[in-house]
């Protein structure tokens, strides 16, 4: 048949679109795996949100009613006149969602440190006004209070008025709060977020009443009839005054005592510190120091300050009695919160943990897309469809297509089993806003691992780095990223360019859906809108920006990589650039060996006619000759010291149409470094060749049009049948309709993988023969020009054998192709022409009979004997020809080689003859010489040369 023109952009893109879509329907099972996975994780969400919904509607969340006069919680049989109903515990949960028309009057407290914490002596402090250390053993360490003022007097009139000499409470009526408002009370209890329960009250820890001096150490089981839940132990704790200098000294004092800043390890915190600076009778200034790093949990570092208004109450009050006398009081009777109604309390999960789950989720797509492609890398699948003709444009095209439909698919499910099972980060949140969000980021996951394939060359590697970025990416969003969001301190320049990495800018985007979900989870117009995007606390704006911009420079980028790095494609830096320069289809380059030392013969006749041969096809070129080598040379780099290996050495070679020329030699000599370069495995380091008049270095896209290959190892796909491989190879030669399915038969019968149900059986399947048989039909499909064939009967059973060399003998009519093999009886039945190659060279160039004529010009005789008659048949031997070389000798049979100058055939019987009637002869042969013979002689002599060399 003719030719086919090469596939165009579509055929090419067709063929691997069926290619794609088949082999997904053999990994459907994988494909559903994938998909349930988010739909795993919602299910998840799903029955965590209900568990806690269920939690949520118990008790403690509700603002039920208590009898007043009945200690227990029941209420059944409580008249309506004594329910009191309301916050029914002493907690924060209660206190944030129920109903307060009428907020708790709480007395004023100060913030003060546990008796273990107080300011003691040390030697890092070594303060004569300090109490001792021993105090601590019994917890009656006094609490310290620093100042200083440019007046001295002044200050120390002011501060003796602070506290009281004796606990003074009234009688428990209306006034009970402002007598208790007469005395100076605090806690060591951290504070909550608000005043509606003043959790000093209820927690049962001690409320401490701060005097000059303690007469009454403690008073056991002092309650406060007007506060609910308030049955504290009241103690007396001592206030002791001690002066500074000056605010510096104030300043180092607090900074050695801070928690466990000081170089004893021990905690000496000060209650607090005031500044009277310039104050006088007629001025009043004053600084305070109040320690901020009481909280409760997380998030109310702030809460402190709820207590920092004694501490100005305290101060004012002694102010004013320094000026009118002991007897003016401005008391501070309580806080107490605003009025508040009820508020709905639901815990929306999948917006307070879904952000981290997610980011894993949206992030599995990267492992499936980045293992795929170096597989095909792995494999070899990549470059094998690109020698048969498969060019990038389409590749990436289909490729980039098969995986963001894959992607959006994943995504669509994820989305929209989320929305129905109620997840509020789905459905309150605007869909389109979701979807611009999603598209922009597989897309730029997808330009992503693209890239990142670049790098890696093996599928485990791949598979464990990239799953390892995963969760990483995950956890370090969520436990560090997070945290610069949220810190308002933070520089939002440094958080943009975080957000650089595409994990992080994922993050933060689902990080912004589900803080929009969370907040409008409890109203009507919550979710984020597009209109919401102006916000300058909203940070999807700019992740928007970031990924899109990203995609398309890491989609350029990736594409100029695989240009720059890939295998059959390898091009230079400014590939880009060359479509500006011309260059003759038969330019002779003077490219030169690497400098190092290499070895020099005296050329054989036949190798020293290749290469006059192929200087003329160089001037005056034609396309009868398939295949041109001129000077092709490759050096391999020599590593940790070793010398630089030279895979071939100076090849000249020319193959017209319809020839088969055979490669022989032995292993390490070099067959397979020339069919790499050749087929654009590798470049070569010097010299040129050129198949149709394409030049290999820089015209392989071209030149894989019309070529066909058989690999030394079969690079097939394992999910695909054999006629599927055939299908797709043949549609990539433009092969179409009618004609396809004739070629694709036609190679199935030939190869003998027709019959018995082998041509729809999975390649995974197949025994090694079969896979080498299919491998040669690939090759052959399509009618290409030039065929390269590693070994292709590997493997085979006799039988098998025979039935591939008669194909490749139909095949080389109107093709040429070249041959590599270890079998002299298949070089001789298939090889119109035979090259032996040892060390890189060219050693003899010429057909089974030239080269046997060559270089095997001698007879090889046998005797065999008893050990008595040995000498006789040397002898014999050397009546025949002086000149006769023994090669073997072993238990009486010898084996010499005869020069066919020196002997007759006839001479050679009649000698046998005459031996026979001398003694006796068990065996005896005479056999010319095989082409095995002629490959061991070349072979050792080019060795031999080497090694004196």
């Amino acid at each position: 048949m003719t030719n086919p023109a090469p596939a165009s952009f579509w055929t090419q893109a067709n063929a691997l679109l069926r290619k794609n879509l088949t082999f997904q329907k053999r990994n459907v099972k994988t494909n559903v795996q994938l998909v349930l996975f988010p739909v795993f994780l919602c299910l998840l969400l799903f029955a965590l949100q209900r568990f806690i919904d269920t939690q949520i509607g118990g008790s403690a969340f509700k603002c039920g009613c208590v009898c007043a006069n009945n200690t227990t919680r029941e209420h059944s049989h409580c008249p309506d006149s004594q329910k009191v109903c309301g916050v029914q515990y002493s907690d924060s949960l209660q206190a944030a969602f129920c109903a307060i028309p009428n907020p708790i009057e709480w007395p004023p407290l100060l913030q003060l440190p546990a008796p273990s914490s107080r300011a003691v002596r040390t030697p890092s402090l070594p303060l004569s006004d300090l109490p001792d250390a021993s105090c601590r053993r019994t917890d009656s360490c006094p609490l310290t209070l620093l100042f200083t003022a440019q007046n001295h007097s002044f200050a120390k009139n002011v501060a003796a008025n602070m506290f009281g000499s004796a606990l003074s409470v009234s009688d428990f009526g209306s006034d009970f709060l402002a007598s208790l408002a007469m005395n100076v009370l605090g806690s060591e209890s951290p504070p909550w977020g608000n005043n509606f329960i003043e959790i000093a009250f209820s927690s049962g820890d001690p409320i401490y009443y701060l005097q000059k001096k303690c007469t009454d150490t403690e008073k056991s089981g002092l309650s406060f009839p007007s506060l609910p839940a308030a049955d504290n132990e009241i103690k007396c704790a001592q206030a002791l005054n001690l002066w500074r200098n000056s605010s510096s000294e104030i300043n180092g004092e607090l900074y050695k005592g801070y928690q466990t800043g000081n170089t004893d390890g021990q905690v000496n915190e000060i209650v607090s510190a005031f500044d009277f600076l310039n104050s006088n009778r007629n001025r009043y200034n004053v600084s305070i120091w109040y320690n901020s790093t009481y909280k409760q949990g997380t998030g109310f570092s702030s809460n402190v300050l709820l207590r920092i208004p004694r501490s100005i109450n305290l101060l004012s009050n002694s102010y004013l009695q320094f000026l009118l006398g002991p007897g003016t009081k401005m008391l501070f009777e309580f806080v107490k919160e605003m009025p508040k109604p009820e508020t709905s309390f639901r815990l929306e999960i999948s917006s307070l943990l879904g952000t981290m789950f997610f980011t894993w989720v949206i992030l599995q797509l990267f492992p499936v897309v980045l293992t795929s492609l170096v597989y095909e890398k792995q494999q070899k699948l990549r470059i094998m469809m690109k020698m048969h003709g498969l060019g990038d444009g389409p590749y990436w095209m289909i490729s980039y297509g098969y995986f963001l439909a894959i992607s959006i698919i994943y995504m669509l499910c994820f989305v929209i089993f989320g929305s129905l099972l109620g997840l509020k980060i789905f459905t309150i949140n605007d869909y389109s806003i979701q979807f611009v969000f999603y598209f922009i980021y597989i897309n730029l996951q997808i330009a992503l691992a693209f890239l990142v394939a670049s790098i890696f060359s093996n599928v485990k590697t791949a598979t464990v780095t990239a799953y390892i970025g995963v969760f990483g990416t995950g956890l370090l969003a969520g436990f560090l990223f997070q945290f610069f969001v949220q810190n308002t301190s933070f520089p939002r320049g440094w958080i943009i360019v975080m957000e650089l990495y595409p994990g992080f800018a994922l993050y933060r985007g689902l990080y912004e859906l589900a803080q929009f979900s969370f907040e409008g989870s409890s109203s009507e117009t919550g979710g984020m809108k597009w209109q919401n995007l102006s916000e300058s606390t909203n940070g999807m704006k700019e992740v928007l920006i970031i990924m899109f911009v990203e995609w398309i420079m890491m989609l350029f980028a990736a594409f100029y990589v695989d240009q720059v790095l890939s295998s059959g494609s390898r091009k230079g830096p400014l590939f880009f650039l060359k479509g500006f320069q011309k260059r003759p289809p038969f330019q002779k380059l003077d490219a030169q060996m690497p400098v190092s030392k290499v070895f020099s013969q005296m050329e054989k006749p036949d190798v020293i006619q290749e290469k006059e041969k192929v200087e003329q096809l160089l001037l005056e070129p034609t396309i009868n000759h398939a295949i041109v080598c001129d000077d092709l040379k490759k050096v391999y780099p020599g590593r940790d010291g070793n010398p630089d290996k030279y895979a071939v050495r100076g090849l000249f070679l020319s193959v017209p149409q319809g020839e088969c020329f055979g490669m022989l030699g032995p292993n390490g000599a070099g067959k397979t470094s020339f069919i790499n370069m050749m087929i654009g495995l590798t470049k070569p380091t010097s010299g040129m060749a050129f198949v149709q008049g394409l030049d290999i270095r820089t015209q392989m896209d071209g030149i894989y049009t019309t070529m066909g290959v058989c690999p030394q190892h079969d690079l097939l796909w394992e999910s695909l049948t054999g006629r599927e491989h055939l299908f797709f190879y043949g549609r990539l030669k433009n092969l179409k309709g009618s004609v396809l399915t004739q070629e694709v038969e036609e190679s199935l019968e030939s190869l003998n993988l027709f019959h018995g149900g082998v041509a729809d059986k999975q390649v995974g399947k197949y025994s090694g023969g079969m896979k080498r048989r299919l491998s040669v039909a690939i090759s052959l499909i399509g009618d290409p020009r030039v065929v390269y064939m590693d070994e292709p009967s590997s493997g085979l059973d006799p039988a098998s054998r025979k039935n591939l060399w008669n194909v490749v003998k139909h095949a080389k009519q109107n093709r040429a192709i070249i041959l590599t093999t270890h079998s002299m009886e298949e070089a001789e039945a298939l090889c119109d022409r035979l090259g032996i190659f040892v060390n890189g060279n060219l050693q003899c160039v010429g057909n089974a009979k030239e080269l046997k004529a060559r270089y095997g010009g001698t007879y090889v005789f046998t005797m065999t004997t008893s050990s008595d008659h040995e000498k006789d048949v040397e002898n014999m031997v050397q009546k025949l020809t002086p000149n006769a070389n023994k090669i073997y000798h072993l238990s009486g049979t010898q084996k010499f080689e005869l020069p066919k100058g020196d002997v007759r055939i006839t001479d050679v019987f009649q000698a046998v003859d005459a031996a026979k009637r001398n003694f006796t002869v068990s065996a005896w042969g005479l056999v010319d010489t095989t082409l095995e013979d002629v490959f061991i002689k070349v072979a050792r002599e080019a060795q031999a040369f080497d090694t004196l060399s």
